[in-house]
This record gives structure tokens, C-alpha cells and sequence, in this order.
């Protein structure tokens, strides 16, 4: 539940989450008098802290301590306080624009570039999936006969992917009255017709066609077809788990948070030997009818897998058009400077967006 706070203990807050995000350190009333412009005394100041401790936004890490968010206050923080640099914005597009050369590099080292310059600016480790094979469109389709009663249909993708499907043509009921060379030149009419309907279709799209559309003529092809594609779409709809680009693993792993050899140890076992189920955590399910990607921020308990409970993880999809193709992602401490990080996040997914597109 969202914690209502006034606009003095809101500023207090934020006070005390930008001094221990710069610092590291616990946080007193004696240093945001002295190092922010707050307009009240170091009395009411620890007055509020009190209050902030008590709601379970801030706690002392031992008693003579000063205090330190909790995620509950990272958590009112990003959702309340958090300001996006747009400075950073520019910056992170400008970088990605001058440095990537989309025409002349692989995709894969397009995406490694993109990973590596995120992992500069953020200071954090970065996270950008491949392209999933369900985003594909359709650049090609073949329906083949490959003995009687069976066709096989291959469609080959716009990234020149090819996948095929072996099925049974039983719901024709003429095929065993034709002979082998008519059934080829029916199956290349409606190859060529399928084409003509559905070249740059997304895969997705193949199962929610409207099939009263195809032409009377080829309607005894029709269920075959429908279960054909429907079982094209629902394969690709759940594509196995795609490479992650992970870099600014040495970076990250310098924070004091990180300063125990087990931690850092099953982070880079889930980094390097586990990545399907980081995988599942990185890649939403967005609305495809979306044309603007979100940001989604998971701090510390917030993550499902344990060896990152104690970071937080900030991802957004990029697209082709309005359909999701992959995501790029951020992962640090949970004292992470949330402004740029979400900054950051937001401009490459727009960037890669804008490039895929």
C-alpha cells in the first residue's frame, strides 16, 4: 500500500535517498542540513526520519546509525519522486546513433555495442535479449507436397529464418482423385495467393486471420491451411529462450554492495549458466496494440530469483512497430541512481525500437 506523505517528509525522502544512493553511507539529520537546501531545522529533520522509519520507508542498520532506504522507500521513491534526466536521454541517443552503424554490422554485434555503451553510461550490468523468433513477419511461404495426403508448408521469415511444418491434407477431400502434378500446381496457386495476402504479416498474426476472406475457390484448401498457420502462430508464440548480451559485469561488482565472493559468485552463475530464468524476468508480457514501451522497475525482493533479491532490475521492450521483438535492461544495488538508470532504459528501448522499426 502507497504510503501518503506531505510534501515536507516527501522532500526529506528524497533528500535522504540522494544522499545514500551518492554516498553508501547511513544517512544523518547534520548531513542533509548541510547538504540540501531543506528550510527546516536538523531537529524536525529527525523528527520526520523517525516518522519515515516507522511508516518502513527508511531503518537504521544498527542503533548509533544514521538511516537508509528500505525498498518499500526506493519503491515510493522511483513511483513518487523519481525525475528522468532528459539530458541523459539525449546523450544515450546521441551515443548509440554515433556509434552503431546499423547498416554495415551483424545484429548480434549491433546489440552488443548498444549493451556495452549502456553499461558506460548506467554503471550498471546490461541486459538486451535477441530478437525473439514469435516477432518475426512473414517474407515467404511454400506449401509443398511431400507424399500423398501430406503437404508440407516452410515459411521463411524477414530475417531469413526458416521454419516448416509437416501436415496431413485429409480435410481435401479430392486429393486422392488428383494426380501428383495437379496437386502441385494447386499448391503453387495458393502459395502464390497466400503471399500476395500475408508477406510481411507478423507470425503472431497468422492464427487471428479472418479466413472468410480467402477466395471460393480455394476453399476446400481452407481448414487445412487455418490448422496450418493457427499451428505455426502457436509455436512461435512461446519461442525458446533467446541469448541475453550481458555487459558491465566487472563495473558493478566494485559497489560495496558486492563485496561478499558468494553474492558476486551467484550472480555470475545466473549471468553466464542460468540465464533462462533471468530470461523470464527481463522480458514482459506488454500489450502488443501498445506503441510506447514502459518501463518496469523490480527492487530488491520485488525479483523472483534469489541471487538478485538484493538489486533491482529496470527493463522496457523494444519493438518493431507496435510488436514487442525483445528487451534491454539495467541491473545494480538496490542504491541505484534510479534517475538516470530509468533514463537510460527508456532512450535505448526507444532507440532499438526506432531501429527495428
Amino acid at each position: 500500500m502507497q504510503v501518503q506523505l506531505t510534501h515536507r517528509q516527501q522532500h526529506i525522502l528524497w533528500a535522504t535517498v540522494r544522499h545514500y544512493i551518492a554516498t553508501a553511507e547511513p544517512v544523518g539529520s547534520k548531513a542533509l542540513v548541510e547538504e540540501y537546501n531543506l528550510g527546516v531545522s536538523s531537529a524536525t529533520i529527525r523528527s520526520i526520519m523517525g516518522m519515515l522509519e516507522k511508516t518502513g520507508l527508511l531503518y537504521q542498520p544498527h542503533t548509533s546509525a544514521g538511516r537508509i532506504p528500505s525498498d518499500s522507500g526506493y519503491r515510493h521513491y522511483v513511483d513518487q519522486l523519481v525525475t528522468p534526466s532528459e539530458i541523459l536521454v539525449q546523450q544515450v541517443e546521441q551515443a548509440l546513433q554515433k556509434r552503431l552503424k546499423w547498416e554495415d554490422w551483424s545484429l548480434e554485434a549491433l546489440l552488443q555495442g548498444a549493451a556495452q555503451i549502456l553499461a558506460t553510461l548506467s554503471g550498471c550490468i546490461t541486459l538486451i535479449t535477441m530478437p525473439q523468433n514469435s516477432t518475426a513477419a512473414l517474407r515467404h511461404l511454400q506449401l509443398v507436397q511431400a507424399e500423398a495426403g501430406r503437404v508440407m508448408l516452410i515459411v521463411v521469415t524477414d530475417s531469413y529464418e526458416t521454419h516448416s511444418i509437416l501436415m496431413d491434407m485429409t480435410t481435401v477431400n479430392r486429393v486422392s482423385e488428383a494426380d501428383t502434378e495437379v496437386i502441385d500446381r494447386e499448391l503453387q496457386i495458393v502459395s502464390n495467393f497466400l503471399n500476395s495476402h500475408l508477406r510481411g504479416k507478423n507470425l503472431l498474426e497468422l492464427g487471428k486471420l479472418d479466413w472468410t476472406q480467402l477466395d471460393r475457390e480455394f476453399q476446400c484448401y481452407g481448414e487445412f491451411l487455418k490448422t496450418s498457420l493457427v499451428e505455426l502462430s502457436r509455436r512461435t508464440h512461446n519461442p525458446s529462450t533467446t541469448q541475453i548480451m550481458v555487459r558491465g559485469v566487472s563495473e558493478v561488482l566494485r559497489q560495496p554492495e558486492f563485496s561478499q565472493l558468494q553474492q558476486v559468485q551467484t550472480i555470475i552463475q545466473l549471468l553466464e549458466e542460468e540465464q533462462e530464468q533471468l530470461w523470464k524476468l527481463i522480458v514482459d508480457e506488454p500489450e502488443e496494440d501498445s506503441a510506447k514501451s514502459r518501463v518496469t522497475v523490480r527492487i530488491g525482493a520485488e525479483n523472483t530469483l534469489q541471487p538478485i533479491r538484493s538489486c533491482t532490475l529496470i527493463s522496457s521492450t523494444y519493438r518493431r512497430g507496435t510488436v514487442p521483438v525483445g528487451s534491454v535492461g539495467v541491473l545494480g544495488p538496490t542504491r541505484l541512481d534510479y534517475d538516470n538508470a530509468i533514463a537510460v532504459v527508456a532512450a535505448a528501448a526507444e532507440y532499438l525500437s526506432e531501429a527495428f522499426s
